[in-house]
């Protein structure tokens, strides 16, 4: 007969696992949820990217839609409203002149050059108006009101300085993106928390430290959605330069080709123009700034929440 403390040694040895159970499982429930979560955030993921996908693309297809019922209702002359087919039509008598390549390669090239020297300008600035109170209280009403400006009304003083030149371009430009891009980092900058210039100050930061390394990362968000407003601002005053400033060594660009439709009364050659604006518009918004803006709200942990 087995004595007392052989049957203890197996009453432990078979209660032993029993009390491990509860552990195992939690921890088993724990790793199939966290794998449940993993399913459900890349599933919806992928349907956020096919929405991202299509959606647009059902909407340009409704209003070309409505377009072509409205022009074939016959409200208008087709010479005034030209349908999706004729703008089309003109759309490829224009690429095969080679005339759609040269307006798109001269605008982007000349937007592209204006908005980068933009932003070798304002970056300092807005950094240094976000940290002096007093340069920020002196200059910060006129910024504010050059970007309220519309960049047309530079037009006229541009070809008086510069004459009909790419220089009357750039300035124009420059004039249009520099102000929106000081504001947006200057919106930045405030909204960075004030420990971090603190503990920045007491680890023996300069100036300079503190603001390349610091004040400028914590302020991105604001500082991207000044150089999306700036690229918008840009785009739009090189257009408006374009179209009125024509002749000389100006070039023939995008807003010069919406400018010879207008000469011609060819409404197909200006829709061509509008719709190309667009499309470049369009594109540059979502292979240069949508993945930016996409990385850097991932990266704070703030992309479950937008609704891009």
């Amino acid at each position: 007969m087995p004595s007392n403390s052989t049957l203890e040694r197996d009453t432990v040895s078979t209660q032993a696992p029993g009390h491990a159970q509860p552990q195992s499982s939690d921890a088993e429930l724990r790793t199939l949820e966290a794998g449940l979560d993993h399913l459900q955030s890349e599933t919806s993921r992928r349907r956020r990217d096919w929405t991202r996908a299509l959606l647009p693309i059902a909407a340009v297809v409704v209003l070309v839609l409505a377009w072509q019922l409205y022009v074939s209702l016959g409200l208008k002359r087709r010479d005034l409203v030209p349908g999706p087919f004729d703008v089309l039509a003109s759309l490829a008598e224009l690429w095969a002149e080679g005339k759609v390549q040269e307006s798109v390669w001269t605008s982007l090239q000349r937007g592209l050059l204006g908005f980068a020297v933009s932003v070798v300008v304002a970056t300092p600035l807005g950094l240094l108006l976000g940290q002096v109170r007093t340069l920020r209280r002196a200059f910060g009403p006129l910024i504010s009101g050059l970007q309220v400006l519309p960049s047309v009304a530079w037009v006229p003083a541009a070809i008086i300085w510069f004459g009909l030149t790419d220089a009357t371009v750039y300035f124009v430009v420059l004039m249009g993106a520099i102000p929106s891009i000081v504001n947006g980092l200057v919106s930045g900058i405030d909204q960075v928390p004030p420990q971090y210039r603190s503990v920045a100050k007491v680890l023996g930061a300069s100036r300079a430290e503190l603001a390349l390394q610091v004040i400028l990362p914590a302020s991105l968000p604001g500082y991207v959605a000044g150089l999306k407003q700036g690229w918008a601002f840009s785009w739009r005053s090189l257009m408006a330069a374009e179209i009125i400033a024509v002749g000389g060594t100006m070039g023939f660009g995008l807003g010069s080709l919406l400018d010879q439709g207008r000469t011609l009364s060819d409404m197909g050659v200006v829709m061509s123009a509008i719709l190309i604006i667009l499309f470049v518009g369009i594109l540059i918004e979502l292979a240069v700034f949508g993945p930016i803006e996409r990385r850097l709200l991932a990266r704070r942990g703030l992309l479950s929440g937008s609704t891009g």
